[in-house]
C-alpha cells in the first residue's frame, strides 16, 4: 500500500459535506497536498473529526484514513493508505 500524507483545512458547521482538492497551478510545491474539507458536523466531542475522516474515506475510496496531527485545530495532517 502507498501512504499519502495530506494537509487539511477543516471547515466544521458548513452547509454541506465536501472535499476540495488542491488547486493546480501557481500555488507552488507546498500547496500540492493541501485540501479543504467542509463538514456539517460541529467541532464538539470529535464529531467534526469523524465526519472529516468519513468524507476523506469516500473521496479516496479507502477506509484507511486517520488524523495524525491537529485533532483540536482546523489545520490537520492526515494519512491515507491507498
Amino acid at each position: 500500500m502507498d501512504l499519502l500524507r495530506i494537509f487539511i483545512k477543516a471547515k466544521p458547521n458548513s452547509s454541506e459535506n465536501k472535499v476540495d482538492p488542491p488547486s493546480p497551478g501557481g500555488l507552488g510545491e507546498a500547496k500540492k497536498n493541501y485540501y479543504t474539507v467542509s463538514v456539517k458536523d460541529p467541532p464538539v466531542g470529535g464529531r467534526a473529526n469523524r465526519a472529516i475522516v468519513r468524507e476523506l474515506s469516500e473521496y479516496f475510496h479507502t477506509p484507511n484514513v486517520r488524523i495524525v496531527s491537529g485533532h483540536i485545530s482546523r489545520q490537520k495532517i492526515v494519512e491515507v493508505d491507498l
